[in-house]
């Protein structure tokens, strides 16, 4: 994720629990990834998940956090005066007011995306959003996980993304696109893992086979030379 240039200090909400989210950060910074890449945006980002990919980066994120008012978010995010919005984690759909959060946001007129594992089912989520679906290759150690009745669920709105740790996972994925003919869903995104596999490798492979899938390199990572696990 982007290496954020403006933190809020945390919210604490009172002690009903009906419209909160347990928070671990809210930021501005450049849209790092998928279709909105260089749009300022304003990062909401939820504490905790279930999964432990091999190559998360935001790890920080699993634990922690403040509780935080779904009204007291919408007016911080207000704050920073841009259209882009990403709720973000961890994992956001495993707090069950995510749901909420992403309808209010919509609501206010943002441009909203939504940034998910594919392990928890995206059915519920608003129509409005931009559903940014990873699918979890084996270099994971997650591909277990992965919940494949979210492809059927998928438009031409959302985007679905592979992240590649080597050839095996490129070759993976590419079979998997190819069965479920996947770009005829959405966008679909190839991104190298960091610091795992050559940039230029992947891309190479890509144009070879003329995949019909978007290359991605986070561009957060090349502008602020974000570390694993900051």
């Amino acid at each position: 994720m982007p290496a954020p240039v403006a933190h809020a200090p945390g919210v604490v909400a009172p002690a009903s629990t009906a419209e909160r989210l347990k928070l671990t950060e809210i930021f501005l910074s450049l849209q790092g990834e998928a279709r909105d890449s260089g749009w300022p945006t304003v990062f909401v980002r939820l504490t905790g998940c279930p999964l432990r990919c091999q190559y998360c980066d935001t790890a920080y994120a699993f634990h922690g956090g403040d509780w935080w008012e779904i009204d007291a978010i919408l007016a911080e995010v207000a704050r920073h005066g841009v259209r882009h919005v990403c709720v973000t984690g961890g994992e956001p759909l495993a707090q069950k007011r995510c749901i909420a959060l992403l309808g209010k946001l919509c609501d206010a007129g943002y441009t909203v995306s939504l940034e998910t594992s594919g392990a928890i089912d995206i059915g519920e989520v608003d129509a409005r959003v931009s559903r940014v679906v990873d699918i979890k290759t084996p270099g994971s150690m997650e591909s277990s996980r992965n919940r494949w009745e979210n492809l059927a669920l998928l438009t031409p709105h959302d985007q679905l993304k592979f992240v590649i740790c080597d050839r095996a996972d490129f070759e993976w994925a590419r079979d998997l696109v190819a069965t479920q003919q996947l770009q005829q869903r959405c966008d679909v995104i190839f991104s190298p893992s960091f610091a795992q596999i050559q940039p230029r490798e992947l891309a190479d492979w890509i144009v070879a086979e003329a995949l019909p899938v978007r290359y991605q390199l986070q561009l957060h990572k090349l502008l602020w030379n974000d570390e694993p696990g900051r």
